[in-house]
Parts: C-alpha cells; structure tokens; sequence
C-alpha cells in the first residue's frame, strides 16, 4: 500500500482530487444560469429546475449501479469508463440548443458524473495506508467543494460574457485534460479483489441497510437537508435576478462563494462532534441552518449572503457527521452503505424544489423560507430519533 510522501499516494490524491474539481464543477454548473434559461426558454420556475435537478437525480440514481460494477470490474475501469462519459456528455452540451435537449443530455452527463463519487473512497482505503489514507480524503472533500465553487462562478462569467452555453467549452476542455491526466498519472491497482458481481447481492445489502433503522434516519436526515440547502440557492438565484437586486448572472455565481465556509465546517466536524457529541453537534448544524435561513428575511443583499455563509457551515458540519455516522453503524457491506446515502442524499437534492416551489409560487421567498424551516424542523425530529436508537442500540450491546 501507498504511504504518505510516496510518488503513488501523490499521484493517486492528485488524480482524484483533480477528478473532484471536475465532476463536480460540471454538476453544479448549471444552477446560477437558471435565471437566464428561465428568460431564453420562456419557463416557470419549476420548470427550469429540472435543468439542473435531472443532473443530481441521476448521478443519484447511477450510483447503484457503479457500486456493484467497481466491486466486479475494479475502481479503475470503472473510472475510466465513467470520466470518458463525462467528458462526451459535456461536449455534446456545446449543441444544445433546446430545453428537451439540454435535459436529455444533462441526465447523461450526471449518469456519467457517478463514477467518481462511487469509488473515490473505496480505492483511497485499498490502496492507501490508513494515515496516508485520512490525508487524501480530507484534500479530495476539500476538492469536492472548490470543484462546485468553481463550476458555477465559471458559468456564471460565461454567461455574462456571451452565452450560457459557451460555460460546457472550457468544461469540455477540462474533462478532457482530466481524461489525459488520469490515464498517465494514475498508479495501477495493487490491492483490489474482485467479487463477481451480483445484482441479487447488491439488491440483498441495499434492503438489509434500508432495513436498518439508525442507517434509514441517517440516509433521510441527508436527504431532507440537502433537499432545503441545496434548492435555497436554486430560488434565492430567481430572486435575485429581479427587482430590485437585478444582478447578473456572474454575480449570482459569485453567491456560491459561501460555500467556503462549509468547507471549514466539514474541517472543523470532528472538533466539535468531540466537543458536543455526534448527536449534539449534528442538531447544532440544523440550527445554524434555520439561523442562517432567517438572516435572509433581511432585504439587504449584505444579509442574505451573510444567511448562505451561516447555512453553509451548518450544513456541511451535519453532512460531514452524517458520512461518518454511516460508517459507525454499517456492520457489513460499509461502501454500499455509503453509495446508499448518497442516493438519498442527490434524490433529495433533485426533488427538493418540488417541495419549496408551491411556497414560492404562493409566498415568494418568505414562502421558501417557511418551506425550510418546516423541513429543518423535520431533520431535528429526525436527529432526536436517531439518537433514541443509538442510545437504544447501546443498552443493547452493554
């Protein structure tokens, strides 16, 4: 296995946390030009959503599939298969030149976006000493987030400079060079078993963790956080291309900068699950993102952004604890238990503006902001029950 300051674990976390930046810069790129796809196609609200929601559903959706395909054909073709993909898919997005279009081929890409997310971790924890192992996955989380940071910043000058289009161009370039470095850098696998695969055995541990109480909530509670979180910045980019905001699209990309201070809070997770509880600190999150959520009541654009920057931490702190609190209670099959999670956690990123939509259409953003809270309110009903059943389970074990 590859140590820490080895030419293997240098290549294998430049590699896939390079792969970060790029799935993910091309998954999230799509939602602040939501506005402008709205004007160009003459669409509801709801309607230019699903541009960006078809892509997170589907990546979503592939992961069942990736998973028991990595465990068969090995992390790497599947990787290859899945970048490849990538990198068609987004250059057949320079041609779309209809909404039906444009959606076809976003589902595409995000199947095709799956691969990484399904297999990133599994090959950093076969290939990679432990030590060497905590390091990388820290560098490609940190990765993950720069990469959706990015991407939509980039769309949104590209936007401003021509066409929303012209943002799958230098997409299309750096999937490319991603392909390129990826073929040349990546060390060949050294540890990986193959099992055969088995869609009857992925369907049998797939039903034995949704079966599992302590994991259900766990897989609900990132489903309905991220299903408020994530479509919050969907809605507030429709607010803000209007009176009496009236910004740009380069400047409503320039909102997902708040972002960053979820990269400290997933940094500082472990601290503070120390310092509170896992449990505690989970709940602390909701808070914060009820908080932050309630900052944006204030018409001042200095305030709104200041609510996304307190969401933000908020959220990824809990997303963080939620990861590891999946590993904690997973008895077997841990990486399908992850894949799972992460189905649930993109489902509820897709769907989730067909639960803030009505409060929209009705409320307008007050309405949104309802819409959140009842659906905060549901994660800590969530995080209290599921800390009834760890409790419970516990007594059990003692």
């Amino acid at each position: 296995m590859y140590d820490k300051g080895s030419r293997g674990f240098w290549h294998i976390r430049l590699v896939l946390s390079f792969a970060a930046v790029v799935v993910f810069a091309n998954l999230h790129a799509m939602q602040p030009l939501l506005p402008e796809l709205k004007r160009h196609f003459a669409l509801s609200e709801l309607e230019t959503s699903w541009s960006y929601a078809i892509g997170t559903l589907s990546l979503g959706l592939s992961l069942l599939f990736y998973g028991a395909l990595a465990d068969a054909w090995g992390r790497k073709p599947v990787l290859a298969v899945s970048l490849i993909g990538m990198l068609l898919s987004t250059a057949l997005l320079t041609q779309a030149d209809s909404f039906t279009s444009l959606l076809v081929l976003r589902a595409l890409q995000g199947f095709c976006l799956g691969g990484l997310p399904a297999v990133a971790i599994a090959y950093f924890g076969e290939e990679l000493t432990p030590s060497a192992m905590f390091s990388a996955v820290g560098f490609y989380i940190s990765a993950s987030s720069l990469g959706g940071i990015s991407g939509r910043v980039l769309a949104g000058w590209c936007a401003e400079s021509g066409h929303w289009v012209w943002v799958f161009y230098p997409l299309s370039l750096l999937s490319l060079l991603l392909v390129l470095v990826f073929w040349r850098l990546l060390p060949p696998v050294q540890h990986f078993q193959a099992r055969p695969l088995s869609w009857r055995r992925a369907a049998r541990e797939g039903w034995n963790h949704v079966r599992h109480q302590g994991l259900l909530l766990t897989f609900l509670l990132g489903g309905v956080n991220f299903a408020v979180y994530l479509n919050q910045y969907t809605y507030i980019s429709f607010v803000l291309s209007e009176a009496p905001y009236h910004l740009s699209s380069f400047w409503i990309g320039l909102l997902f900068l708040t972002y960053l201070t979820g990269t400290v809070g997933s940094a500082l997770s472990a601290r503070i699950a120390k310092r509170l509880g896992q449990l505690a600190a989970m709940r602390a999150g909701v808070y914060l993102m009820m908080l932050g959520t309630f900052c944006t009541l204030v018409p001042q654009l200095a305030a709104i952004v200041a609510g996304f920057f307190i969401s933000a931490f908020g959220f990824f702190l809990t997303h963080s604890l939620a990861t590891s609190l999946v590993n904690r209670q997973a008895q077997t099959a841990k990486a399908s238990a992850s894949a799972l999670y992460l189905v649930f956690y993109y489902v509820g990123a897709s769907s989730g503006g067909l639960w803030l939509h009505p409060f929209y259409s009705a409320f307008g953003w007050p309405g949104v902001v309802l819409a959140s809270v009842l659906g905060y309110t549901l994660a800590l009903w969530l995080c209290a029950k599921l800390q009834r059943q760890l409790a419970a389970v516990e007594v059990q074990q003692h």
